[in-house]
């Protein structure tokens, strides 16, 4: 790392238990300092595996029939999307488009820095994937949000999970602070799981985000009023809407959708502890790419994930309160909240 890096293999012939290294590595050597973060995948279109990593600003694409052999196949990204900074974790899925027949790929990059509100983020790209080149559907300088926070990044998919699902865990946190968060024992979490899919909204697709359902598996039976620790707010909308979580001691997140804008935003700036960091007082904002009708708000000790029911906003931010939210305050409307406290 740091001169260059290269691509090796490890197999397993017990199921996982233990791995062998392959004695023909490296695999796939370059002259790119960064060049990492493989994802390999059978791709039963072309009855080939398919390689996609990142190399500089770039995300480079491989098929083989072996897994040992690899054939440098192109490479996208040379004028797309942010480029802020460095291109990594990249992903491509195949996925149908909600409400169609039609089925389209996802290309899927973190860069850091260089997200919507600074520092980490996920981008990702809609387009068409032949196997040996991916097409993006949109502009060169259009650029696309998995999330909308300062606080999810790296995001990666399982391969083959069950009923073709497309479930993402991203590392909640920003490079912008995240050596100075102030927390013991631990440094970062993982994002709740998420499903993939794609929507189309005037013309455009876009990539949707919920909650995967074993989340909600863990909801608590009967819901309540009263915030705990880990617990998942659902709150119904009719138009704009203000929704405020505090304590006694002023500290507060403050989230607001304005159902004309299109816009869902939360402030973070009084939080709680925000002084660790320049960078992390912040009013995060997104489109929501028509109207909201349920907020699925996930809140534990110390993050805030925010969804739109169906999938079309997610919001994911750090938050350091002095002691736990306890007081729900809400304008608009409609004023309708339950509360599920999650296992």
């Amino acid at each position: 790392a740091g001169e260059n890096q290269t691509q090796s293999m490890a197999y397993s012939t017990d199921n996982g238990k233990t791995f062998t290294k392959y004695d023909g590595n490296p695999i796939i050597t370059s002259n790119v300092p960064d060049f990492r973060d493989p994802h390999m995948f059978w791709n039963e279109d072309i009855k080939k595996w398919n390689m996609i990593l990142a190399a500089g600003q770039q995300m480079n694409i491989y098929s083989s029939d072996n897994l040992k052999d690899w054939k440098f196949e192109s490479s996208f990204g040379a004028e797309y999307g942010s480029h802020g900074g460095v291109w990594e974790c990249p992903d491509l899925m195949k996925m149908k488009v909600r409400g169609t027949d039609k089925e389209k790929w996802m290309l899927v990059c973190n860069i850091n820095p260089g997200g919507p509100s600074g520092g980490s983020a996920t981008q990702y790209f809609v387009g068409d994937f032949d196997g040996h080149k991916f097409t993006c559907e949109s502009k060169p300088e259009v650029t696309k949000w998995m999330d909308y926070g300062k606080d999810h990044y790296a995001t990666v998919t399982f391969d083959n999970a069950p009923n073709g699902r497309h479930v993402a865990l991203a590392w909640m946190s920003n490079w912008q602070y995240a050596n100075q968060v102030p927390t013991m024992q631990y440094r970062s979490a993982n994002s709740i799981p998420r499903d993939l899919g794609l929507f189309e909204y005037k013309g455009n697709t876009y990539c949707s985000v919920t909650p995967s359902e074993e989340i909600t598996a863990a909801r608590s039976k009967k819901p309540s009023k009263s915030l705990s620790e880990a617990c998942e707010m659902v709150v119904n909308l009719k138009g704009d809407a203000t929704i405020t979580l505090s304590n006694s001691k002023g500290e507060k997140v403050v989230m607001t959708y304005k159902a004309k804008d299109e816009t869902f935003s939360m402030d973070r700036t009084l939080s709680g502890k925000t002084d660790f960091s320049s960078d992390f007082a912040a009013i995060t904002t997104a489109p929501v790419y028509g109207k909201m009708n349920k907020l699925r708000i996930f809140i534990d000790k110390s993050s805030i994930e925010v969804f739109d029911n169906d999938g079309k906003m997610a919001m994911t931010n750090l938050v350091f309160p002095t002691k736990p939210y306890d007081k729900v305050t809400i304008k608009g409307k409609t004023k309708k909240y339950a509360v599920y406290k999650l296992k």
